[in-house]
């Protein structure tokens, strides 16, 4: 897919500029996601930029973890760090000359001046105008200086910012999400482009790094709307086509404020942590603000590439359910292989219980057994480890809840007795004929089936629920579960 560009047919060009002051978070995977998917979707090229020109709070190792978030989603780019391209460098602190020279230019047509006003008057007029309820403007005070003027302050080195010239007449978005948008240019500050220390600000540096890598497509979150108005005049000022601009809804949580910390993990690679697939996490992400536009919810990242599209992004905010989210994770985990299974928990049950880093083939096959078992149950892959945990403990402990459910029925001690003794002559104790003898030895007890198979169950896992108890007792095996009986008489008996 192509479009014009300065009278030419290129390729899209989109681009996800993170500012590693922080982890990757769900709002910028989100927007990451939505550049790529477009991205992949037009045949275009996915362009990573590091913005780390807030020195005091940017840091290599903050960089670091959003590339790793973003592999970890998947989310692969064709120019960036690690992989360079012919628009290097990707990250804005080696590049701050440049920001200098095209601030310098604008000054010398005339589209920007030299501010000498301090940040002490600055402040005290901005505090005022707060305290008067009137929103405080720049008022061009050194937009007016003669060429003495400046020069004067120039060779007595009086700090100074460049600000841009803001000119008279009004400013229109074309948004693809949100349609026109359309700002009176007296409303505009004459915004500072490169700070006193020669920095340069957030509006200079992403229009510059915009033309200088081609960028055709701009999809950014709704807090960027106030923005555009001015990076607009920027991108005009400089002679460089408009790209086209996408604004996308932000993401709230239940109580439809901004999702926050509150809300829980928002950090992505804590979710990796807590056991989310990728998979399961980009779908979950995709749906939050776009739609493929039926009601299908499961979709493969092949099916979302193929979908994409800007007009599908909703205007309204979207709203993260974690709920929502553990399902979907469900979905996913509960359709993989055992092969997979074993990929992705084996490393969980090494450091949890212990499991040995080079186990038999024997052992390999007991737990892909294991966890095809407990597979249906889990929404998480750490809910693994605690779903396997009587699997691996030389005895379990009670859970109250379900003493006092499934452990009070009179002679309970002695139905145990005869069940342990009927198990353990049940040839060959798999999961079929431990079924038998269950209810054989219910039916010659004169019990309910379920009596027996509730306290079995608590005796096995010391919970109330678990998979379904044959299988359970035929991946412990005969010796621990003739082991765990008789540790439940003795149990019953101190009760008593």
């Amino acid at each position: 897919m192509t479009r014009p560009w300065n009278n030419q047919q290129v390729t899209p060009r989109i681009r996800f500029a993170p500012s590693p002051t922080g982890h990757l978070h769900i709002g910028g995977a989100r927007t990451a996601l939505f550049n790529w998917l477009y991205a992949r979707h037009c045949g275009g090229v996915f362009v990573l930029r590091i913005e780390d020109t807030d020195t005091a709070r940017s840091s290599p190792e903050m960089a670091t973890g959003i590339l790793d978030a973003l592999r970890w989603l998947g989310l692969n780019w064709d120019e960036g760090p690690e992989i360079d391209g012919p628009h290097a460098p990707y990250f804005q602190s080696g590049r701050i000359d440049r920001y200098q020279a095209v601030a310098e230019q604008l000054v010398k047509e005339g589209l920007a001046y030299y501010c000498y006003c301090s940040v002490e008057r600055l402040r005290n007029e901005r505090e005022v105008a707060e305290a008067n309820g009137t929103t405080w403007k720049y008022d061009g005070t050194c937009k007016t200086l003669s060429p003495a003027q400046v020069a004067e302050r120039e060779a007595a080195g009086t700090s100074r910012v460049i600000r841009f010239a803001v000119p008279e007449g009004q400013t229109t978005l074309h948004d693809a999400v949100r349609g026109t948008i359309e700002v009176k240019n007296e409303q505009l500050d004459d915004f500072i482009l490169l700070r006193s220390d020669h920095h340069p600000t957030y509006h200079l540096s992403v229009v510059v790094d915009d033309i200088d890598m081609c960028i055709t497509h701009v999809i950014r979150g709704d807090d960027h709307i106030s923005n555009a108005p001015k990076h607009l005049l920027l991108f005009e000022a400089l002679k460089y086509q408009v790209p086209v601009f996408a604004h996308v809804p932000l993401i709230l949580g239940s109580d439809k404020k901004r999702l926050s910390k509150r809300h829980g993990a928002t950090a992505v690679l804590e979710y990796k942590q807590q056991g989310y697939l990728p998979e399961a996490f980009i779908n979950f992400l995709a749906l939050l603000g776009w739609s493929p536009g039926d009601d299908r919810e499961l979709m493969s990242r092949e099916d979302l590439i193929a979908s994409f599209d800007l007009k599908n992004i909703s205007g309204g905010n979207a709203v993260f359910n974690p709920d929502k989210l553990d399902w979907m994770n469900g979905q996913y985990i509960s359709k993989l292989s055992s092969e997979a299974l074993l990929r992705h928990v084996e490393p969980l049950l090494q450091e949890a219980v212990a499991w040995p880093v080079a186990p038999t083939a024997d052992q390999c096959a007991w737990l892909k057994r294991l966890l095809v078992l407990l597979q249906p149950r889990v929404k998480r892959l750490a809910d693994f480890i605690d779903q396997a945990q009587p699997f691996f403990l030389d005895q379990v402990q009670y859970e109250p809840v379900a003493v006092k459910k499934h452990l009070k029925a009179d002679g309970l001690d002695g139905y145990i007795a005869a069940l342990a003794s009927a198990l353990a002559a049940t040839m060959p104790f798999d999961e079929l004929h431990i079924e038998t003898t269950v209810r054989d030895t219910a039916t010659q007890q004169g019990i309910k089936v379920g009596t027996l198979i509730h306290a079995t169950r608590v005796a096995m896992t010391g919970r109330a629920v678990s998979p379904g108890l044959f299988e359970v007792l035929e991946m412990l095996g005969r010796d621990r579960v003739l082991k765990r009986l008789k540790a439940l008489q003795s149990f019953l008996i101190q009760q008593h």
